[in-house]
């Protein structure tokens, strides 16, 4: 039973189909990018979902043949620089634009990334936040921020994360512009698709896979991975050891030994 109740919503549409969540920006004639009320909208539907066991799993894409343009630079034009604004303002919005991407990167449910068309500069980075990326051959991508005069401050981390520091560095730092096909060659992507059609069917794949991990499994699963970046080695096996145990004698430890055991499928198997 599906227990989330899903907001209303501004600039995206949102559907619970199957216990899987799919997100679609939509607002193609900004070319979905970055504005107040995408963000919005994204940060209470991940909200609402967040500890309802029932939703697997969530997609993210864009309407209108495009993944996400990056930051809204009229805001940061009207907003960041033609007001009364200091630098304190400006600051604690980039920090809350770093919140919102740590959000994505942090869930506790698989993230999978449709990319068509562009994701550019912040849209890029929400790409790179993701768990699971999928991009078409053609799709286009680039980190233009410090053609701008600025750099690409809340996303460099997501980036490194994906691709390692020196490819982050080379894309960041040259505003390098790359198709779908490099940014599969150099890891940003997880798997290539020739069209729409096929980025749904390799999606199609990736929900299949999903479906049998246990979710409660997978939501600690990513909590120790994502320690290992700050955790020492000591505190890193005493976390680890900690969710390993809780998730043993948790029922879906239980019944996950015990289908196994009993060669069946466990419960949550689709």
């Amino acid at each position: 039973i599906i227990m989330t109740t899903l907001p209303e919503t501004k600039a995206c549409k949102v559907n619970i189909e199957n216990e899987w969540l799919t997100i679609s920006f939509n607002q193609p004639e900004k070319r979905n990018a970055l504005t107040s009320e995408l963000t919005a909208d994204i940060k209470n539907i991940f909200d609402a979902a967040r500890d309802d066991l029932s939703v697997r799993g969530v997609t993210m894409r864009g309407e209108g043949g495009i993944f996400c343009a990056g930051g809204d630079l009229k805001m940061f034009k009207t907003g960041f620089q033609g007001g009364e604004q200091g630098m304190k303002d400006v600051e604690e919005a980039s920090a809350l634009t770093g919140a919102f991407f740590d959000m994505i990167n942090s869930y506790p449910k698989p993230v999978v990334m449709l990319a068509e068309g562009a994701a550019m500069a912040g849209g890029l980075g929400m790409l790179c936040a993701g768990d699971i990326v999928v991009v078409t051959e053609d799709c286009k991508f680039a980190l233009t921020e410090t053609t701008l005069g600025i750099p690409p401050a809340q996303i460099a981390p997501f980036i490194a994360q994906r691709i390692g520091l020196a490819k982050a560095r080379r894309i960041m730092l040259t505003a390098a512009r790359f198709t779908g096909k490099e940014a599969f060659e150099m890891g940003l992507a997880d798997f290539i698709a020739k069209d729409t059609n096929d980025l749904k069917n390799i999606e199609s794949d990736i929900i299949k896979g999903v479906m049998n991990c246990a979710p409660g499994a997978n939501a600690i699963t990513k909590e120790i991975v994502l320690a290992t970046r700050h955790l020492e080695r000591s505190e890193m096996i005493d976390f680890a050891a900690k969710g390993f145990a809780e998730r043993m004698l948790s029922d879906e430890g239980r019944e996950g030994i015990a289908s196994f055991i009993e060669k069946r499928k466990p419960k949550w198997s689709k």
